[in-house]
């Protein structure tokens, strides 16, 4: 079931559809990062302003300096020790759609730890998008269960996967990180 979920998510993805999946946090809509017209459905489906960018998906920290033109070292000791999800906010986004670019150049990355999405990322070689599966303005929702019809339907896939785990999560703790050091928390 797990590898049929994967394989049937990653066809969707590589024909540049977007999906609906669980991740390490809440569960989360996503597509192929490089792929500008998968991430504008996204942005129309969650009636999002395209000011407001969304964040992208690693299997693994190694490659941090593919998406960014410089990682801080500090970054992988973060990456490493954090006892929750945690998202990076990082200058000089580079080899990704432009829609997901901050005007600021910046993108947050989030090196996850969930194995569907760890071999979804692998299997795709390129970073998913994941930003959270509700319409903007509304709360985010804490599980499958709690998701606008309107998300559920307006996706080319749904994971069949953790769909009846009732267990409230939490959204991932956000830090910019600059290429000093010096870092700021968006989100706790």
């Amino acid at each position: 079931m797990f590898k049929e979920e994967v394989a049937k998510a990653l066809k969707v993805l590589q024909e540049g559809g977007i999906i609906l999946y669980p991740t390490d946090t809440i569960w989360g809509i996503g597509c192929d990062a490089t792929n500008t017209e998968a991430v504008q459905r996204i942005y129309q489906l969650k009636q999002r302003e395209e000011s407001k960018s969304m964040i992208i998906l690693l299997d693994n920290d190694n490659k941090l300096l593919s998406y960014v033109r410089e990682v801080p070292d500090l970054a992988y000791d973060l990456i490493e020790f954090a006892e929750n999800p945690l998202t990076l906010i990082l200058s000089g986004a580079k080899n990704i759609s432009s829609a997901l670019i901050n005007a600021d150049g910046s993108i947050g990355i989030r090196v996850v730890k969930n194995e569907f999405c760890q071999q979804l990322i692998n299997r795709l070689r390129k970073p998913l998008v994941s930003t959270s599966a509700n319409i903007s303005g509304k709360p985010s929702p804490k599980n499958f269960m709690a998701i606008d019809a309107e998300i559920i339907e307006g996706v080319d896939y749904v994971v069949d996967l953790e769909q009846h785990d009732l267990q409230e999560k939490k959204q991932s703790t956000i830090m910019k990180l600059e290429a000093d050091g010096r870092f700021t928390f968006i989100r706790k």
